[in-house]
């Protein structure tokens, strides 16, 4: 008993104690011996020993339990001790973070329209037929629909090709007038120097009873938000198509980098091409079930703004995640 006591006593750390316990308590420890020659005494000596070997055993046990706890806050203070930090010293100095350069400008853009009352919409990526395509004036086999480069899915959704389905939804659910932008994620099968399979964009979309918008309204807005995020530009709009707007427009800044005397960067026409506009179809308000409106929308590629305001020549290093590119942002 005493010699059992003094190897639990002697035990240094959790480790020794450990393998203390297993030659103590273990099923070939010195306990399991001694309850073994329970077989080979005498019936009338059995109760006796039986109970002397249980009153061993808690007592060891006890010590044991005693034994663990004392070198468990033992190794917790010399693990305290070791992970303990000087708070008085200084800290090496961190590099400053940064927005990445497409959310920095979708913020400011998101800043902008909702100065202007614009309220902010999102919608699902997933999107199906109706609201990315029909209620949009695309109808199936309708040419324009090859130029989205859709990706489908094999129980005929689709991942969103613009964020304008947001703009179907917003008419469905709301009465006008409707004043929102919808900025978002959006996919497409290309990918070069111009295009990447995920982008972002933002657009705008604003309903009012009948005669209350026109055209003129919305070259008016655009050119006050090009010239907020540009700067001192010229801006012109180009006839243009679209499905979902008629009649339909680009817009156009003059060269932020030749200052419109034409350079490689405007392929020497003195304009860079900035997004896209018009007046809103009236098949589209059919659809949403409007009547007695008119309204105008707009759409344009957050990326693309990003390039030209950081002066960045490859679309594709904005999602290489090069930290050589992002440091530049901070």
């Amino acid at each position: 008993m005493k010699e059992l006591e003094s190897r639990i006593k002697k035990a240094k750390d959790l480790q020794s104690l450990e393998k203390v316990r297993i030659s103590v308590f273990g099923k070939k420890g010195d306990l399991a011996k001694e309850f073994a020659k329970l077989k080979d005494l005498p019936n009338d000596e059995k109760a006796g020993f039986a109970k002397k070997l249980n009153e061993t055993k808690t007592s060891l046990q006890n010590l044991f339990d005693a034994t663990k706890e004392k070198l468990e806050q033992k190794a917790l203070q010399e693990q305290l001790k070791s992970e303990a930090m000087d708070l008085s010293m200084y800290a090496p100095k961190q590099k400053t973070g940064a927005l990445h350069p497409v959310m920095d400008t979708m913020d400011r853009i998101i800043e902008y329209f909702a100065a202007q009352n614009f309220s902010v919409e999102t919608g699902p990526l997933v999107e199906d037929d109706f609201h990315n395509f029909e209620a949009l004036n695309l109808p199936k086999f309708h040419p324009a629909r090859d130029m989205q480069d859709t990706f489908y899915c094999k129980d005929g959704s689709l991942l969103r090709t613009h964020t304008s389905p947001v703009q179907i939804r917003t008419m469905l659910k709301t009465k006008p007038p409707v004043r929102m932008i919808s900025p978002g994620t959006v996919f497409r099968r290309d990918f070069d120097l111009t295009h990447t399979p995920m982008f972002h964009q933002v657009e705008g979309l604003v309903v009012e009873e009948s005669g209350e918008v026109s055209f003129a309204n919305l070259k008016s807005m655009l050119t006050e938000f090009l010239q907020y995020m540009f700067g001192d530009v010229a801006v012109r709009f180009r006839p243009s198509f679209f499905p979902f707007t008629e009649p339909s427009a680009e817009a156009d800044i003059s060269c932020i980098f030749c200052k419109g005397e034409g350079c490689r960067v405007c392929s020497h026409t003195g304009w860079l091409e900035v997004l896209g506009c018009g007046m809103v179809d009236p098949n589209v308000f059919k659809a949403v079930g409007y009547k007695d409106v008119s309204g105008y929308a707009f759409g344009l590629g957050v990326e693309r703004f990003a390039m030209l305001i950081h002066k960045i020549p490859d679309l594709r290093s904005l999602f290489e995640g090069d930290e050589r590119l992002l440091e530049q942002f901070r």
